[in-house]
């Protein structure tokens, strides 16, 4: 879930409101806040707390709130988690600290030891791109034998990882493994995986959930039909803008053309220019009206 914003320490509380329901009007399965779509790291400790309280006390119950408690600072992650108990939430989510490089036994032993002190279970989140370092195959079967680690939500885009941490499964068939590009959501259903967790479900909730639906079914034809609408939001919204963060400022950018919330980013990033936006406004009439079409009717989209 992207977070709204209304300024660089204050959230778009309306806004937040409208698209915590809009999301859940779709059908998910839960919802993760302070990821790398909500810009979890580029936010004060102060605002990620009052994102916590607001959704927890929002959603009530309805889904699973997965809280992200990514940070440099080992004490700061185990201090919000305590907060996200506190709030409500479900679980957490944790990356490798980024900035210095551990290796493989470090960043071990630092899940040893932060397990040790969270009061929530526990999804791994491999992000490589962002942290500079995975969590290898090694850490994650040895995660597995804490029974508070639940699954894993990998970002790698490396679907050979994903399929060996498929075959890793079999030592805890209780673990959700989640993918995170959305690009490669009905591979990964397919070849194994859970689920996902997919920017464009702030956007096209029911586009998401109907591809998962289908793929666990095993239904590959409208597999292929609800992928091709993924790859359509992908191909036009995700590549306005020039700078690796298109992708979050294409989301709230089209949140805000929704009038669902504001699309404020959080520094050191600005909210896309008028012509950016022009564009992002003739992208979203296509595709709203493919999305639409192709979730109400099983024919060809």
């Amino acid at each position: 879930m992207v977070t709204p914003l209304r300024g660089r320490d204050e959230l778009d509380l309306a806004g937040l409101e409208r698209l915590i329901e809009h999301i859940l009007a779709g059908g998910v399965g839960g919802l993760f806040i302070l990821g790398t779509t909500g810009e979890g790291p580029s936010l004060s400790y102060q605002l990620r707390r009052e994102l916590i309280e607001r959704t927890c006390r929002q959603v009530r119950g309805r889904v699973p709130v997965l809280v992200g408690i990514t940070d440099t600072a080992f004490v700061e992650s185990v201090n919000l988690a305590r907060h996200a108990a506190t709030a409500g939430a479900d679980a957490l989510v944790i990356a490798p600290p980024y900035y210095f490089t551990e290796g493989q036994p470090e960043l071990e032993e630092y899940v040893d030891h932060l397990v040790a002190e969270l009061p929530l279970p526990l999804f791994l989140y491999n992000a490589p791109m962002n942290t500079k370092v995975p969590y290898g195959l090694g850490a994650v079967r040895r995660a597995m034998d804490k029974p508070q680690v639940i699954g894993l939500k990998d970002s790698s885009r490396d679907m050979n990882y994903f399929r060996q941490v498929v075959g890793l499964l079999k030592h805890r068939p209780d673990w959700s493994l989640l993918i995170g590009p959305e690009e490669l959501l009905a591979e990964g259903v397919l070849a194994g995986g859970h689920g996902g967790v997919p920017g464009g479900a702030n956007l096209f909730p029911r586009l998401y959930v109907q591809l998962c639906e289908a793929a666990h079914a095993g239904d590959v034809s409208r597999t292929k039909q609800l992928h091709a609408q993924v790859m359509r939001v992908s191909d036009s919204l995700y590549h306005i803008g020039r700078h690796p963060t298109a992708v979050i400022k294409g989301i709230k950018c089209a949140l805000g053309c929704l009038r669902i919330c504001d699309d404020f980013m959080a520094e050191p990033f600005h909210r896309f220019r008028d012509g950016e936006r022009a564009r992002v406004q003739s992208c979203l009439r296509e595709l709203t009206a493919g999305v639409e079409n192709c979730c109400a009717s099983n024919a060809a989209c």
